[in-house]
């Protein structure tokens, strides 16, 4: 499963409260194919989950993940950081064998 910090929960709830759209059930988390490595994490709000997603709740919020992302998301968390680098949502991920330079993109 996905593991999210609350920090991460927190940003995740702050960012469909300002949709400010009632449709919307969560947020989608996804690996997509893309980026100099192969994958790349992508994130957006969720109004039509599928049959086969997996959707996981936290605190109020709901994740929802397809299941060919799940088995690259096993194992991993989320958290949400800001420094004086950027801000932004953070995957820990035990499943990743490389990534690029820019750290944008990852291989497993």
């Amino acid at each position: 499963m996905i593991d999210m910090t609350s920090r991460a929960v927190e940003k995740m709830k702050q960012v469909v409260a300002e949709q400010n759209d009632q449709t919307i059930l969560g947020i989608r988390v996804a690996v997509e194919a893309g980026g100099c490595s192969g994958f790349q994490y992508a994130m957006k709000v969720e109004r039509d989950p599928q049959v086969d997603d997996q959707v996981i709740e936290r605190d109020g919020l709901k994740v929802i993940v397809d299941e060919q992302s799940l088995m690259y998301l096993d194992g991993t968390q989320i958290d949400y950081e800001s420094s004086w680098k950027g801000e932004g949502f953070r995957f820990k991920n035990p499943n990743v064998t490389g990534t690029c330079g820019c750290g944008e993109s990852f291989s497993a």
